[in-house]
């Protein structure tokens, strides 16, 4: 049996679709957002480490020059 779809059945089939596009791409932004916010304390934590490291590395150098100058070494 075929069903004849009215103007009001078929106003309301592309109501439902809008807003099932609606929600996704409100839960888009929002992954979007939450994604961004991981990004910035990803870079947060990439600058501190390197950071840190710059300063062990420049110990070290001055370290290994303060040996050699012990051992006269060049």
């Amino acid at each position: 049996m075929k069903k004849n779809i009215t103007i009001d059945d078929l106003a309301i089939m592309v109501q439902r679709g809008f807003n099932g596009i609606a929600n996704e791409m409100a839960t888009k932004g929002e992954m979007n957002k939450r994604f961004n916010s991981v990004d910035e304390r990803l870079d947060k934590i990439e600058k501190l480490i390197l950071a840190d490291h710059k300063k062990r590395i420049e110990k070290l150098e001055d370290s290994v020059k303060e040996l050699k100058e012990l051992l006269a070494i060049r």
